[in-house]
């Protein structure tokens, strides 16, 4: 209940969100112009809330860079944090020395 799904437009089928609201899922698709229908006008789509999905997955491809918080070779909580934590930190360093 209250499960929210954030998808883009690969994922606009008329059977996904059938299966989302039957389980109960809230869903923001971006609709697909390419399928031939115009679901639009049945569900709502919160375009500022799919521009911050984008976000997020760009954060994560930047996090795949990273061999060491990719692959996980440490299995604590504490110090998964930490390699997280510092590629954040290189990935700002970069970006502030890119606009100076």
């Amino acid at each position: 209940d209250g499960l929210f799904c954030n998808l883009d437009a690969g994922f606009d089928g008329l059977k996904l969100r059938l299966a989302m609201d039957k389980h109960g899922i809230i869903s923001n698709v971006c609709p697909n112009r390419r399928n031939g229908t115009d679901s639009s006008e049945e569900y709502l789509f919160d375009e500022l809330m799919y521009k911050e999905r984008w976000t997020v997955e760009r954060t994560n491809a930047w996090m795949d860079g990273f061999r060491a918080v990719l692959i996980r070779f440490d299995t604590t909580v504490d110090s998964w944090k930490g390699w997280n934590y510092l590629a954040f930190i290189v990935m700002f360093v970069k970006k502030c020395l890119k606009y100076n």
